[in-house]
């Protein structure tokens, strides 16, 4: 009864970091940058990786998708996230559960990618002679379509739970993008079905795809390990240190947002995860990666040759 007597919310306020105007124009400044840089890392490693024959392996295709998901989920948080900074902090409920599903749907999405590559490092490793046949076009085809189809899974999932709350009480999220946790808690109805999908959505898909992310590099170090010669141990780990080195951050900062108690750290977690983390992922892979600088390398004296 008291529901169906209240007002329904129909636009979220989303709270910032800071009430200080100095702060905020530094905060704007500095995620502006860090779009700026998002948007040309990711850009330039999809075309570099689509112009460089040598990069044409299920390692840079895997490679490429992530760098586009990359692209999108920074898209969908970070623009938002200027506006709110020094303008507009409200959102409207249409706006606000469009980002509920781009943002899942990407976040579920890397989260798969990066078991999928995982595998490949896996298979590289550990099985070198059927490298060619296990990750064939076909297979490393299905494994990419496979992750899209999982992140929309999910996508749809929490947009099916949170479009059947109700929202009458306060509109204030803690945060500076729509996430479906906060927004659960801010409703008046019962929420059993969307702690059920989120529940099931963080059980099924993420402990799935960072168990397989883990049971790979545990079969990788042994293997690594058994390795006699340095050099080719070197070789190994460096194969997929860019790899171990993007997945640490991800999940680190994942599991840092979402599994421990709420504090007023969430914001900072948050701003890493979801803003910072995709502008870091190209230059993880093209510092640490000896064919990515040899491909840059040939394709600039292309250019000016």
């Amino acid at each position: 009864m008291a529901e169906s007597n209240c007002t329904q919310v129909t636009e979220f306020s989303l709270t910032g970091f800071t009430e200080d105007l100095a702060a905020q124009v530094t905060l704007f400044l500095m995620f502006l940058l860090i779009y700026l840089v998002t948007i040309l890392g990711n850009l330039g490693m999809i075309l570099l990786i689509r112009a460089s024959p040598q990069l044409h392996s299920p390692m840079y295709y895997f490679l490429g998708n992530l760098a586009f998901v990359d692209l999108c989920s920074s898209t969908v948080i970070t623009p938002r996230l200027l506006v709110a900074v020094v303008l507009e902090k409200g959102v409207a409920y249409a706006g606000c559960v469009a980002q509920v599903f781009v943002f899942d749907l990407f976040g579920m999405t890397e989260c798969f990618l990066l078991a999928a590559m995982a595998y490949d490092r896996y298979v590289a490793i550990c099985h070198p002679l059927l490298y060619p046949l296990v990750m064939s076009p076909k297979r490393s085809f299905q494994l990419v379509a496979g992750s899209y189809l999982v992140g929309l899974t999910n996508g749809v999932g929490q947009t099916i739970g949170m479009s059947s709350l109700s929202f009458c009480g306060s509109n204030v999220i803690d945060l500076f993008f729509c996430d479906v946790s906060p927004l659960i808690s801010l409703s008046a109805s019962d929420t059993t079905l969307s702690r059920a999908i989120l529940r099931t959505s963080a059980s099924l898909f993420g402990v799935s795809s960072s168990l397989v992310v883990l049971v790979s590099y545990m079969a990788i170090i042994s293997a690594i390990l058994s390795i006699r010669s340095a050099k080719s141990k070197r070789k190994a780990f460096s194969t997929c240190a860019s790899h171990l080195t993007t997945v640490s951050i991800f999940y680190g900062t994942s599991f840092f947002m979402y599994l421990k108690p709420s504090s007023r750290a969430d914001k900072w977690a948050a701003m890493l995860y979801t803003v910072v983390t995709p502008m870091l992922n190209p230059f993880i892979y093209s510092l640490r990666n000896k064919e990515v600088k040899e491909a840059l390398r040939r394709l600039t004296n292309m250019k000016w040759s």
